[in-house]
């Protein structure tokens, strides 16, 4: 293990190296969606060695980036860690941002105004960041947005890419939510923390100069489960549902034993042991796992929620329950509209910069997005 905290600390201080050189020339301000002049950029792309065992369909680009990913973290499964040594290891967006060096990729130019504060949960108070487009006039639709790494990593600044993405896109204001991680806050606490964030928004539609009417919800992985979970919490507490929910490979079954797990236990960056390790640092117990706010499917009287976007990738264990969690919605008469993105791993979602599947799945999303905002 010490050679693993070793090898870590390196490789998190080059990155942290990387990181500030990319800060300085504008690239994480606006590693988000890409422009079709950008396109051709990733073509020139040399993959350092042979598709691996568990992803033998992986697309070369996206191939690139994880290992890119491998050499920035020196091959330390995150499982291995602490959740404070975990949450500064190398992310998926160092990643990209180094492969984006590697090949002189350039950033498009933001289009988005950023601020951020804080707000009033249960014991506490969390962040949000809000992105608003540029010379936006008027009471704007949005989007409140959850980010992924398992209830326990990953922060504002990690799917800052994604969020970016989504209000460029969309032309709507996003509100992305830094709810509370465990295993410092157990289940339900971050569940919670992200209903809060979305009766926050809509309190506070005026001052933020959006329309109450036109909120959707959106979120990746741990925070696509947390945006349909919002749904649901939202229908029994009364207060009105969102009008749209975006699922980007969301948990959505407490259940490791589905076609896609079974297919990609060691798929990179998320795998079987590590998202076991993500239910032990957030679940009391696993009776905690049935509850309908973490396997979606075990929710009832599904026709009665928003229509939704489910966006799932080929080499991803959650790829199974993504994609029945969508199904059962549909059964219901939810209106959903869903995609498997082939060749591509988890996290795949706000790598449109280097990854083509990427922007294709949020034009994908903004689109859908945009029917319900109108």
């Amino acid at each position: 293990m010490n050679n693993h905290l070793s090898s870590l600390a390196t490789a998190r201080t080059w990155s942290r190296r990387v990181v500030s050189a990319l800060f300085l020339a504008g690239v994480l301000a606006g590693a988000t969606s890409c422009n079709d002049d950008s396109d051709s950029d990733s073509t020139s792309i040399k993959l350092a060695g042979p598709k691996p065992e568990w992803g033998p369909t992986i697309h070369p680009e996206m191939q690139t980036v994880i290992e890119k990913l491998d050499q920035l973290s020196g091959g330390v499964p995150l499982n291995t860690l602490t959740p404070q040594q975990a949450r500064m290891a190398p992310s998926a967006t160092d990643a990209v941002m180094a492969v984006m060096r590697d090949y002189n990729i350039p950033a498009p130019v933001p289009q988005v105004d950023t601020t951020g504060q804080r707000i009033p949960v249960s014991g506490g108070t969390i962040r949000v960041r809000i992105y608003r487009p540029k010379n936006a006039t008027g009471n704007l639709p949005a989007i409140v947005y959850y980010h992924g790494g398992g209830w326990v990593i990953a922060n504002l600044n990690t799917y800052d890419p994604s969020a970016r993405a989504l209000s460029e896109q969309t032309g709507a204001v996003v509100v992305s939510v830094a709810y509370r991680q465990a295993p410092e806050f157990k289940f339900p606490t971050a569940h919670n923390d992200s209903f809060a964030a979305y009766r926050w928004v809509r309190d506070n539609a005026t001052t933020l100069n959006i329309n109450a009417q036109r909120i959707a919800v959106a979120g990746e992985s741990a925070g696509g489960n947390l945006a349909g979970a919002v749904c649901l919490m939202a229908r029994s507490a009364s207060v009105p549902l969102p009008v749209h929910q975006l699922l980007v490979y969301p948990i959505a079954r407490y259940d490791m034993n589905t076609t896609s797990y079974t297919q990609y236990a060691n798929a990179k960056p998320l795998s079987k042991p590590l998202m076991q390790w993500f239910y032990d640092k957030y679940l009391t117990s696993s009776a905690d796992g049935t509850n309908p706010l973490i396997s979606l499917v075990n929710a009832t009287n599904l026709g009665s929620l928003p229509p939704a976007t489910v966006i799932n990738a080929e080499i991803d264990p959650l790829q199974s329950e993504g994609q029945e969690y969508a199904s059962k919605l549909k059964a219901a008469g939810v209106s959903v509209t869903s995609k498997v993105y082939e060749g591509v791993t988890h996290e795949f979602f706000g790598m449109a910069t280097v990854v083509p599947e990427a922007r294709e799945a949020q034009a994908l999303a903004a689109s859908e997005l945009k029917k319900s905002l109108q």
